[in-house]
This record gives structure tokens, sequence and C-alpha cells, in this order.
């Protein structure tokens, strides 16, 4: 069974990005892009960064 992780090997800041790219299958560029988005248009992306960061488990 596949888990969410932060990942350890794709990670820019704390690897959230890298470890939802890996979860869903996607390229963790097209997941940055979108975070991104929510960040600038919505506001709420930086918030739910910090929130993931802390509340998903790292990778061993």
């Amino acid at each position: 069974m596949k888990q969410l992780r932060l990942s350890n090997k794709d990670r820019k800041i704390a690897g959230v990005c890298g470890g939802l790219a890996e979860y869903f299958g996607l390229d963790p560029t097209i997941v940055r892009v979108m975070w991104l988005c929510c960040v600038i248009l919505a506001g709420f992306g930086f918030l739910a960064y910090l929130i993931c960061w802390f509340v998903i488990p790292r990778e061993s």
C-alpha cells in the first residue's frame, strides 16, 4: 500500500511537493507550479504547505 511521505530525494525546501508527486505519480515540477499558483492566486498555499510539512511523516 502506498503511503504519503515527505520526499528525501526530491526536495527543495521540505519535500512536500516531491512527496505529493511521488504519491500521485506526477512530475514534481507540475506539483510545484500548481502549489505556487495556489500561493499567488488563492493565498492559502503557504499555510497549507506549512501544515503539510509538520503533519506528513518523512520517508525513511
